[in-house]
């Protein structure tokens, strides 16, 4: 009797192994916001690090979080590092393509709680007398992301923080809008 509940478990852990490694092995996530304000007045908030306080959905959630800047404000290579508790963990963002005011391009690192790389999008067009952002993170799935994707993967992990940080960004660019 131990002997086939013992097959019918380790057949099962197959059948999930077997689910999780046919899982897509990229993740997409993307989140649109109108702002009433111009590209340049966006776009100077995201391109600058030292601005991403102002506005970033995960700045405030450690007050003890340590902080370091590299390279010129807004261009490529610029680098922003962080250290913080278990919640924002350790990870660094280094600008590598900047076209000012549509588009920047920035290398995700997470390094702690796990070590992840992934690549992160900005795309501002005109709308009206305001702009439309398009906030997009795109990267491979590890064998956890895959198994993780089992359960909404990151599109459900981070999904809801780009929408408030986007939310955030656009009070911040419309109450200084000229």
């Amino acid at each position: 009797m131990l002997k086939k509940i013992l097959l019918v478990v380790a057949a099962l852990i197959a059948v999930l192994l077997l689910v999780i490694v046919t899982r897509p092995a990229t993740y997409q996530v993307v989140r649109q916001a109108q702002v009433a304000a111009p590209p340049a007045e966006v776009y100077a908030r995201v391109a600058d690090f030292h601005r991403w306080e102002g506005w970033s959905p995960w700045a405030k959630i450690d007050p003890a979080m340590k902080t370091d800047y590299t390279g010129a404000d807004g261009a490529a290579g610029a680098s922003y590092h962080w250290l913080g508790n278990d919640k924002v963990g350790e990870g660094r963002m280094t600008l590598t393509e900047v076209a000012p005011p549509e588009r920047l391009v920035i290398r995700l690192e997470f390094i702690k709680p796990f070590a992840v790389v992934a690549t992160t999008t900005f795309t501002l067009t005109p709308a009206g007398t305001g702009t439309e952002i398009a906030w997009r993170m795109e990267g491979e799935n590890t064998f956890m992301g895959k198994a993780m994707s089992l359960f909404g993967g990151m599109d459900a992990m981070i999904g809801k923080d780009f929408e408030k940080g986007l939310g955030q960004l656009k009070q911040a660019a419309e109450a200084h809008a000229p």
